[in-house]
């Protein structure tokens, strides 16, 4: 499995995190079958969030089916998120540190190795964040910090204050989700859509900053309306590449949208969210393959991008 060096940290982490956003009705035999899966293909890093499932569920059912012993946790690395509430978002240093203790007790854990802010707050106080993350880490109830969906101004806010460094901004990207990428290719073009900035920069201000970018939904085809993989009604083109290519190197045309991904020298992390096994398998094989510049811009016009 693809391993990226964490900028500013000592984490070296896969290029596949296994999100586990969707276990809440599974057996344990089968939670434990699903994780067991990922940690054997090198997917090590596991990704939670407390409202997955609604009220810490899913953490709790991944408590409950792992029963982690010490050397087990030891290697694993457990990120999960916070600031999602019914109706709004709150980041406020209260909220934070009484959900980080709801979710170590429902994982069954003494600590997060990476706390994501969920969901931007406009409400958010600077300097109540950095006190809730400096309790935390001072405790050492959460080793490392990180957004989700945040701009680069939001995050140059937030560390205007904060002790500890922000690696990671997990945001929504797939082939044909492809703004934060596309975007930049298309940048001063007058009259193209795909010239229009909608991230503000993120993905040159996540390389320059040394911000690790993580991949939600990198099966989608938009915000959640449907996956791209096997859809020739809409994506014929795009998936006779993909078929192409996934004969070519041995994997299968999800392997090759994962393999879109981890091409980019960003090294962006992609975030599962599959409960099949094998599929955790194919996404790892897919991880490991690495695209020609030609093939990787075969992909990104046969997904409806141009390329001026």
């Amino acid at each position: 499995m693809k391993t990226y060096q964490i900028p500013n940290s000592e984490l070296a982490l896969p290029a596949v995190i296994a999100g586990l956003m969707r276990i809440k009705e599974m057996s344990d035999a089968e939670i434990r079958e699903l994780v067991g899966a990922a940690m054997d293909a090198g997917v090590t890093m596991i990704d939670h969030a407390d409202v997955y499932g609604g009220d810490h569920l899913c953490e709790r059912r991944f408590g409950e089916a792992m029963q982690l012993s010490a050397s087990d946790r030891e290697k694993m690395v457990i990120q999960s998120k916070v600031g999602i509430r019914k109706g709004f978002f709150d980041f406020s240093s209260e909220h934070i540190l009484s959900s980080v203790d709801e979710s170590l007790k429902a994982l069954n854990t003494d600590y997060l190795d990476v706390l994501l802010l969920h969901r931007p707050d406009t409400l958010v106080e600077p300097e109540d964040v950095a006190k809730a993350f400096d309790t935390l880490h001072a405790a050492g109830k959460v080793r490392h910090f990180g957004v989700s969906n945040q701009t680069p101004g939001q995050m140059e806010l937030l560390k205007g204050t904060l002790n500890q460094p922000l690696l990671f901004n997990q945001v929504q990207l797939s082939i044909t989700h492809a703004n934060l990428i596309a975007q930049g290719i298309a940048v001063n073009m007058d009259g193209l859509d795909q010239s229009i900035s909608r991230d503000v920069g993120l993905l040159d201000y996540a390389r320059l900053n040394g911000v690790t970018l993580q991949a939600w939904s990198p099966f989608q085809a938009g915000f959640f309306n449907g996956v791209f993989v096997g859809d020739r009604e809409n994506y014929a083109e795009l998936n006779d590449v993909l078929d192409e290519l996934a004969e070519t190197h041995g994997v299968t045309p999800t392997g090759i949208a994962v393999a879109w991904i981890t091409r980019h020298p960003a090294n962006i992390q992609v975030v599962l969210g599959t409960t099949k096994p094998s599929r955790v398998r194919e996404c790892a094989a897919g991880a490991d393959v690495q695209l020609s510049r030609e093939d990787w811009y075969r992909l990104f016009r046969a997904a409806g991008h141009k390329v001026p």
